[in-house]
C-alpha cells in the first residue's frame, strides 16, 4: 500500500491526510516518522504496537504517535478495515501549549463516534482534495481544532492490552539497545529457545532481533544528529556501534541518506524556519 501522505510530507507539506481501506495488508516491520501521526480507525479492528506497548483499536478510536516513536499495526486475518491518517509537523501546531500537551508518548483516544470529530476529518480531507487558495493554512487550523477537541472533550485514554513476552523483550531492547546484544544472550535472559525466539520475534515484529536493535540505534542517532553538535563518530559509539563505517552503512540503508547529509538537511530546515519566523 503506497503511503501518499508521507510522500506529501517529504515534499515539505506541514499537514497531509489520507483515507484508505484494506485487508491483510499488515505492516512487516516497525517504523517511525520525523513528524506526528494521528491515526483514526473508521471500521474494523487493528492492533498497534507502540515501542513496547500493544493497543487494540476499535472503530472510533484515535492513535496519536509523536515524532520518532517506533510503531506498527496489524489486524486479524481477512479482517477488512478503513482508516484515516493525518501526518503533521511541529510547524503545523499553532500553540506551544498544544505541543506540550501532545507530549512525547503515544496516546490512544476513544471518540465515541463524535460528530464534531468526524466533521473536522471530513473538512481536512476536503481542503486537501480541492486545493483552494490557502488550503494548507485551513488544514492547519482544522487540525489544531481537532487536536484541542481530542485533548479536551469526549476523550478517554484506552489502556494497553495485557503484555506478552514479546512486549517484555522489546521493553528490554528499548532500554539496552546500546549494549552488545546477541540472540543467544537474549534467549537465555528470557528462558526461551533461540530458534523459538527468532521465529516468534519475526512473526510479531516483522524483523530479526538484530534488525530491530539497529533500527533503535539509528532512530536515536538521527535525533542526536538533528539536536546536538556531536560528531558522527561520537554518535555512532553512543548508540552502540563499535565501527563508524558499519554505522554509516546501516544508517544510509535505513534512512536513505548519510548521517552527514541528515545533519546538513536539519541545519537547512532550522535556518528556513528562522527566516520564516522573522518574516512573520
Amino acid at each position: 500500500m503506497i503511503d501518499q501522505a508521507s510522500q506529501q510530507m517529504a515534499f515539505g507539506r506541514s499537514v497531509a491526510i489520507e483515507r484508505l481501506q484494506g485487508v491483510n495488508d499488515n505492516m512487516v516491520k516497525p517504523h517511525y516518522h520525523e513528524y506526528f501521526e494521528l491515526y483514526y480507525l473508521e471500521s474494523g479492528e487493528r492492533y498497534h504496537r507502540v515501542n513496547d506497548t500493544l493497543y487494540h483499536l476499535k472503530p472510533g478510536n484515535f492513535a496519536l504517535f509523536p515524532p520518532f516513536s517506533m510503531h506498527y499495526s496489524y489486524g486479524e486475518k481477512d479482517m477488512p478495515y478503513k482508516r484515516i491518517v493525518i501526518y503533521f509537523s511541529r510547524d503545523a501546531l499553532l500553540f506551544s501549549q498544544l505541543e506540550n500537551a501532545l507530549g512525547q508518548d503515544a496516546q490512544i483516544f476513544e471518540s465515541d463516534e463524535d460528530r464534531d470529530t468526524h466533521a473536522y476529518l471530513r473538512n481536512i480531507l476536503r481542503e486537501q482534495e480541492m486545493e483552494r487558495p490557502h488550503y494548507q493554512e485551513q488544514m492547519c487550523l482544522l487540525l489544531n481544532q481537532l487536536l484541542i477537541h481530542l485533548l479536551r472533550d469526549s476523550v478517554k485514554t484506552i489502556s494497553p492490552t495485557s503484555q506478552d513476552r514479546i512486549s517484555d523483550i522489546i521493553r528490554y531492547l528499548n532500554k539496552n539497545y546500546t549494549e552488545s546484544i546477541t540472540l543467544n544472550d537474549l534467549a537465555a535472559r528470557f528462558y526461551i529457545n533461540p530458534s523459538y525466539l527468532c521465529r516468534e520475534f519475526k512473526k510479531h515484529i516483522g524483523s530479526t532481533v538484530i534488525q530491530y536493535v539497529n533500527s533503535l540505534r539509528i532512530l536515536h542517532a538521527q535525533r542526536l544528529l538533528q539536536e546536538t553538535d556531536r560528531s558522527v563518530t561520537e554518535i555512532s559509539k553512543i548508540v552502540g556501534f563499535s565501527n563508524v563505517t558499519h554505522f554509516n552503512r546501516i544508517y544510509k540503508s535505513l534512512i536513505g541518506m548519510s548521517p552527514t547529509k541528515t545533519r546538513k538537511k536539519s541545519e537547512a530546515e532550522r535556518k528556513n524556519a528562522l527566516i520564516k519566523h522573522d518574516q512573520q
